[in-house]
């Protein structure tokens, strides 16, 4: 295995497989669709090792509530159900998120020894909808959150998270609304679920301004999404200097998506990675970590990440903003 720090770790499990959700457009043919893209360009071979296993619940704590998350897994064991009308719990659901969890706080704790500079957590179900105190939106535990908490906790003194999923991660912005060692910012579409990310959202208390909503009308582009990182992301984020950056990868802004409006394309989704890789450069000695988000298209969400990886494993062009 090369454990060459200039390659992005690919962190995946069959066990992601097990939270079963039935006839639900968040199934586990997505990671099957992304593995098989993965492995037919060839990108699964010579990856640094990160090893990994289940989230400590002191790291899963730092962001959700003792109760919610006892309570999370007394739903898994019981047989599971619904949530709410999006939102399945299957008996090893709790299991499995736990382990995505460890998955991502496992690259920050890769990325911040050197082992690393990026790497992808291929996990399910995504995360940034689930609020310290509830699951929703197909989310159970909140993975970008539960990442930038454990980075907080090592020392880490400001954290960026990028959310381009199509939603709102209204579960990042709840968990660090009141927290200025993070910046938030969120690319999405508005009007849609979950109805909240409006660009007034800007944070309270020390948090103030540390909140970022960039909500966009259905029909954007690479182009638009592309100017909107160089003119409005960049700047931000050169303003803050985090010392890390974590992304919620979520593609169902691709032009294929089901649930989206957005007409991205797999390749712009590849040069908005490259843009980040050049900001990290910048910024935090290259150290980027993504989760999966959203994507419901397999095909285009595999052709994304192939895209995104490409994008991470080289070397982007300088930021677009000084």
């Amino acid at each position: 295995m090369d454990d060459h720090p200039s390659r992005t770790a690919i962190l995946r499990s069959d066990r992601y497989l097990d939270h079963e959700t039935g006839p639900h457009v968040e199934h586990a043919g997505r990671l099957r669709a992304i593995e098989h893209q993965l492995a037919l360009e060839g990108l699964l071979d010579h990856r640094p090792d990160v090893p990994f296993g289940a989230a400590s619940l002191t790291a899963v704590t730092r962001v959700h509530d003792p109760a919610y998350v006892d309570a999370l897994a007394d739903f898994a064991r019981r047989g599971g159900g619904r949530l709410d009308a999006d939102t399945v719990v299957s008996p090893d659901s709790f299991d499995v998120a736990m382990l995505g969890a460890g998955a991502a706080t496992a690259l920050v704790d890769a990325a911040l020894a050197g082992t690393i500079r990026r790497g992808i957590s291929l996990s399910r179900p995504p995360g940034h909808h689930a609020t310290p105190a509830r699951g929703m939106g197909f989310c159970l535990l909140n993975n970008v959150a539960i990442a930038a908490a454990h980075a907080l906790a090592q020392g880490v003194p400001r954290v960026m998270i990028l959310d381009w999923d199509v939603h709102h991660g209204n579960g990042t912005q709840d968990a660090f609304h009141e927290e200025d060692r993070v910046l938030f910012v969120s690319i999405h579409q508005w009007p849609l679920y979950p109805m909240s990310g409006r660009s007034t959202e800007r944070g309270s208390g020390r948090g103030l301004g540390y909140t970022l909503n960039l909500p966009q009308a259905p029909g954007r582009t690479d182009a638009d999404y592309e100017r909107l990182i160089d003119e409005t992301v960049v700047p931000a984020a050169l303003a803050f200097r985090p010392d890390l950056i974590l992304l919620s990868a979520g593609f169902d802004a691709h032009g294929a998506d089901p649930l989206g409006g957005m007409n991205l394309t797999a390749a712009g989704f590849g040069r908005l990675s490259e843009r980040v890789v050049a900001l990290a450069d910048e910024v935090c000695d290259g150290r980027v970590v993504a989760v999966l988000e959203g994507g419901y298209d397999p095909a285009a969400t595999a052709a994304s990440v192939v895209a995104m990886v490409r994008a991470l494993d080289a070397a982007g062009p300088p930021p677009a903003a000084a």
